[in-house]
């Protein structure tokens, strides 16, 4: 619909990668939360100290967002590539 009003492809390329961005993000976050949460909870079971790595905080959201990309970026140019009539008949 955003074609038929005057986006040009490179808009709608850029949205569907943000959208894949912002929902892999999501549940990256969500996941490190669950994983600390559930380390924290096994490491108190154990009466261990808890200790969870930056590095591996920063390494599952940047491998979350760089899979977000990838996964997204198929869609994206499908989408960018379509023309404005036929995107408005398939809605």
């Amino acid at each position: 619909m955003r074609r038929s009003l005057g986006a040009t492809r490179r808009h709608i390329l850029l949205q569907f990668l943000a959208e894949s961005l912002l929902l892999s993000a999501l549940g990256g976050a969500g996941g490190v939360l669950i994983g600390i949460a559930v380390t924290t909870g096994y490491a108190a079971a154990q009466s261990w100290e808890a200790v969870v790595p930056a590095w591996s905080t920063g390494g599952g959201m940047a491998s979350t967002l760089l899979i977000g990309a990838v996964a997204g970026l198929y869609p994206a140019i499908r989408a960018a590539r379509l023309s404005p009539t036929a995107a408005l008949t398939t809605a």
